[in-house]
């Protein structure tokens, strides 16, 4: 534990919520993509289910801590548990703006019904990227982390054009 704290930079113990945020979040989403391999109500194919979701569990860890190498000299932090913080914004803000963009959409009487479904899910695209941008720096707030998705924002709004708006 002591060389686990170390490595990622961690001098509390509630710093050490995220890295195991991390891992169960990856638990699950390994759980969940072996799930579409196999029947989760089947009990004669369940242990092959669970040996999917280890080994996938194992290889969504190896892209991660590849991308930790990747993005520790590209993004600013001040201690390297953070950036597992950061991530767990980037995913919790990918979920939730799908529950928030159907209500939006309906709120709005968008269905796929009626429309046609390449103009539905166009739309459905755009208001997701607009309520994506919303919630990032709302979850980043949340986290502790707002300082740094502001800035993240600040450069993808630059980049598309609203460059105008921000002065550095």
């Amino acid at each position: 534990m002591i060389k686990f704290k170390k490595r990622w930079e961690i001098k509390k113990n509630w710093q050490l919520l995220f890295p195991f945020l991390g891992i169960i979040s990856l638990f699950y989403c390994a759980y969940r993509l072996a799930s579409i391999f196999f029947d989760r109500h089947d009990d004669s194919k369940i242990i092959y289910m669970v040996i999917l979701s280890i080994i996938l569990y194992f290889v969504l860890l190896k892209i991660t801590l590849w991308l930790f190498k990747k993005l520790e000299n590209r993004w600013i932090v001040t201690h390297k548990w953070e950036m597992i913080r950061i991530f767990i914004v980037f995913a919790v803000t990918g979920t939730s703006c799908m529950f928030v963009s159907k209500p939006i959409m309906n709120l709005f009487g968008i269905t796929l019904e009626s429309l046609n479904a390449n103009l539905y899910w166009f739309l459905f695209v755009f208001i997701s990227l607009i309520a994506y941008q919303f919630l990032l720096v709302t979850f980043g707030w949340l986290f502790g982390q707002f300082q740094f998705f502001w800035n993240f924002e600040k450069k993808i709004l630059k980049r598309i054009g609203f460059s105008k708006f921000f002065k550095d």
